[in-house]
């Protein structure tokens, strides 16, 4: 993106901060949420998807952004690639009930395909994925859990840097950079990659084994 608008005056700027409230738990985060205008998805987007659980959630789950099932219905994990989080959950012995699940994105970014009128999920830019990060962080510190797990490269470069790789950085625990005494953080894939994966069924043990890792170091 160029450094300046078509005009020439300053490039409109991407940051969620000056929406987040002063004060107040998961509650007025969500509440605030709502009217976030922290970059443009938030135009075409039907709403603001916020995290669900509780703030005493000892496990985080951070995706990538909502898809399109999760921004008509406002909750996170809701569609095709959620029932098939649940179901690894089950398998790796997680209870789905005690944790805390969001994006590192709040807003569903789409192309429009015309021709079978639908919504197409469009990877978030990285100057998006970082104006919603107030919103992840202020998110880890309010629940403030034991171990965070990242689904997919756009949620491990929202937390672990622009460097991260989920081939080459899943399934180990390891320190959130910069947060000495935050939680642990391990990666693995999205879901919704193990639904577009040749063989589904070993990318689907590979999620399993990387959650099944995230219960032991709990």
């Amino acid at each position: 993106m160029s450094g300046s608008s078509e005009d020439g005056s300053a490039p409109e700027p991407y940051d969620a901060t000056p929406y987040l409230p002063s004060r107040g738990g998961l509650p007025a985060h969500q509440r605030a949420a709502a009217d976030c205008q922290g970059c443009p998805l938030h135009r075409d987007a039907t709403r603001t998807v916020f995290g669900r659980g509780g703030s005493d959630a000892r496990l985080m789950l951070v995706g990538e952004q909502p898809g399109d099932q999760e921004d008509r219905e406002g909750v996170p994990f809701v569609g095709p690639a959620g029932r098939l989080l649940s179901r690894a959950l089950r398998e790796a012995g997680i209870d789905e009930d005690g944790l805390y699940v969001t994006n590192a994105v709040k807003h569903f970014k789409f192309t429009r395909d015309e021709t079978r009128k639908r919504r197409i999920h469009k990877t978030p830019s990285l100057r998006e994925t970082v104006a919603c990060r107030p919103w992840l962080m202020a998110e880890l510190r309010l629940v403030s859990p034991e171990l965070v797990v990242v689904l997919g490269a756009t949620a491990g470069r929202a937390l672990l840097g622009p460097s991260f790789r989920v081939g080459a950085d899943r399934g180990v625990p390891r320190p959130l950079p910069g947060a000495e005494d935050g939680p642990r953080v391990l990666a693995t894939v999205h879901p919704s990659a193990v639904l577009r994966a040749r063989d589904r069924d070993a990318a689907y043990a590979g999620l399993v084994a990387d959650l099944r890792t995230a219960a032991e170091a709990l």
